[in-house]
């Protein structure tokens, strides 16, 4: 397996996994950083039933592995469990031909002057996860499901400084007339201007309200602003609130179809987000091939 920052400079479409958290949901009843540590042999299988389905990466269980993140939730003392375990549980689910994402998010928490805390925080904060991820194995770094671009640039130049590996920079997006804004009103333009000079290999988007075929309108527009290589993550459809759960309907054959469209846009990586399975990125392979 060649080196990821190699890979991204072939003609291959690389495929990434799809959600984690609503397969560990249906599994084991359980999301969450401690859930590696709690039902190992699930998230394990999770991991590799995405590889067995076509994932050429799967991401790590360390979505809200970060320091802060984990003081809210008062787990800090289990940092360096969680993000070991993390990454050491994806390479064992998805072999050594496989790349394994240490994945990354927000805070969930503001900096000045909405917040208490500094830009110099959580810089710290994303470099130290970075750290860690990078130390337990991980090929590369994926910054994903951000809704400030300010923070997202901030963990990517984090990131960038504090290891030696690539960093994918994801940003969540919502549809607004004709383009699209994230949660605190960051356009495309801003986007994909400022995670490339703060250094991402890859800009793209996952999550969301957004579906697989405006998420190919979201890929083009990014497409204007920057040359780096472009990721689209879709989620299953539209969120749907039934009996208060929320769902997403979108069917492995449509969702490849829609995600077809995001490589016809420009998108080098493609994957899933909320509702995706491993059918659905079975059917995203089948119809890449």
């Amino acid at each position: 397996m060649i080196p990821f920052a190699d890979a991204l400079k072939t003609d291959k479409i690389l495929i990434l996994d799809g959600a984690t958290g609503t397969q560990l949901a249906e599994r084991c009843g359980v999301t969450g950083a401690m859930t590696g540590i709690e039902y190992p042999e699930v998230v394990k299988s999770v991991h590799a039933d995405y590889r067995a389905a076509g994932a050429d990466i799967v991401l790590s269980n360390t979505f809200t592995g970060n320091r802060i993140a984990l003081q809210h939730a008062s787990l800090a003392d289990d940092f360096e469990r969680i993000n070991s375990v993390g990454v050491k549980l994806c390479r064992e689910g998805v072999g050594d031909d496989c790349y394994v994402a240490g994945d990354m998010s927000t805070t969930g928490q503001f900096m000045e002057p909405l917040g208490e805390f500094t830009e110099e925080q959580f810089f710290d904060n994303a470099a130290e996860q970075a750290r860690a991820l990078e130390a337990n194995g991980a090929d590369l770094i994926m910054i994903e499901t951000m809704t400030d671009v300010r923070e997202a640039a901030i963990a990517v130049r984090a990131a960038k400084k504090a290891t030696q590996l690539a960093v994918i920079a994801s940003i969540s997006f919502d549809p607004v007339g004709d383009s699209f804004r994230t949660m605190m009103g960051d356009t495309p333009e801003k986007a994909a201007h400022e995670l490339t000079e703060a250094g991402a290999d890859v800009v793209g988007s996952n999550c969301g309200t957004i579906d697989p075929v405006e998420m190919s309108r979201l890929i083009a527009e990014l497409r204007l602003y920057t040359s780096a290589p472009l990721m689209a993550m879709p989620n299953a459809g539209k969120p749907e609130l039934i009996n208060n759960e929320v769902v997403f309907k979108l069917s492995p054959k449509d969702f490849a179809e829609g995600v077809l469209k995001c490589v016809g846009a420009g998108a080098k990586l493609v994957g899933g987000c909320c509702g995706t399975t491993p059918a659905h990125i079975f059917a995203l392979k089948e119809r890449l091939r």
